[in-house]
């Protein structure tokens, strides 16, 4: 962390100190409800070649029976889960859910982990400039002050569209699953990247951290628990990673055994259209994907490949069905 940013990060946390009282008093009871996450995934899961094997973050404790909610990559495919507690104890947790529209991952313990949970609090009205706390496992040495400095949508590059993202500044190398907590000591976001412009000023970039709004956990959390699953309808998925590179729409990865690859589309093509629409940037490119129907559907892109367009339909399918979400191996 440069001087600058490091500045930026004890005024934030002075803000955040000078909170009321009950954000101060209660400080050390919010870090007994961030614990540290771990598990286990099978070599032959659909992310393992990406995101590993073995996989740490943090989540955040939700109910005194061991509701736990982190960023959902930590346990995607995972065939074993086990969470930390600040007293150092270890319990054994199960998957409840995981939700790829808004990348929540939510697990149990086994047992109570006898901590007091992290109180649900509101992202909408968190606003530019609003002092927060950023927390990862690890109590107050793993966590710093840091400012809102944007809310915005995210789109990202494995078919992902997040609406009113925040954006908070210092960067927070712990960010895998963190607490973002406001100054009322609630919880309001939870930890997903590190990004090079958490905000856009006068042509230049501020780098930081992206949270999913914790608004977006409230009216889905009664399904994750229950089914497992949002009862939101299935988006199609065309298994193409895609980036915006001087305003152009470039396929940078494709699984070889998705859709978009069984279609002939490859690492290096330009994506144009959509059903005969012009393409301007990743969250229009899914919006336009994802208006044409269920799982299933079959979306014709206009594809530049060297100096020669061409249409390609792939056959989207479900995600769900592709990732390999309860392992047996």
């Amino acid at each position: 962390m440069n001087r600058i940013s490091a500045l930026g990060s004890i005024v934030a946390l002075l803000c955040f100190l000078a909170a009321p009282a009950a954000a101060q008093q209660n400080a050390a009871e919010h870090f007994k409800a961030i614990v540290k996450v771990t598990s286990t995934v099978p070599g032959e899961a659909r992310t393992a070649g990406t995101l590993g094997t073995t996989r740490e973050g943090t989540g955040v404790v939700l109910d005194s029976e061991g509701l736990i909610v982190t960023i959902g990559y930590v346990i995607l495919e995972a065939s074993a889960v086990e969470i930390e507690t600040a007293a150092g104890k270890k319990i054994p947790a199960e998957i409840v859910a995981y939700d790829h529209d808004t990348g929540f991952g939510v697990i149990r313990t086994a047992t109570p982990p006898g901590v007091k949970p992290l109180e649900l609090g509101s992202s909408k009205d968190l606003a530019e400039k609003q002092p927060v706390l950023v927390a990862a496992y690890g109590g107050a040495a793993s966590a710093i002050g840091a400012f809102v400095v944007d809310r915005r949508d995210f789109a990202g590059y494995w078919e992902y569209l997040l609406e009113n993202a925040i954006f908070t500044s210092p960067p927070f190398a712990q960010f895998g699953g963190a607490a973002l907590i406001d100054a009322g000591g609630k919880l309001v976001g939870i930890g997903s990247l590190i990004v090079p412009n958490a905000m856009e000023q006068d042509g230049g970039t501020l780098p930081g951290n992206m949270f999913i709004p914790i608004d977006a956990l409230k009216p889905i959390l009664g399904d994750l628990i229950s089914k497992g699953r949002s009862s939101k309808k299935n988006r199609p998925w065309l298994g193409l990673y895609s980036e915006m590179f001087r305003g152009r729409l470039f396929v940078s990865r494709v699984p070889e055994s998705g859709p978009a690859w069984a279609a002939g589309i490859r690492p290096g093509d330009m994506v144009l259209g959509v059903a005969g629409k012009p393409v301007t940037g990743l969250a229009d490119f899914y919006r336009k994907v994802w208006t044409l129907g269920d799982p299933g559907v079959e979306v014709p892109l206009l594809v530049l490949r060297g100096n020669q367009p061409s249409e390609m339909t792939i056959k989207s399918t479900d995600r769900y069905k592709w990732l390999r979400l309860n392992p047996t191996y």
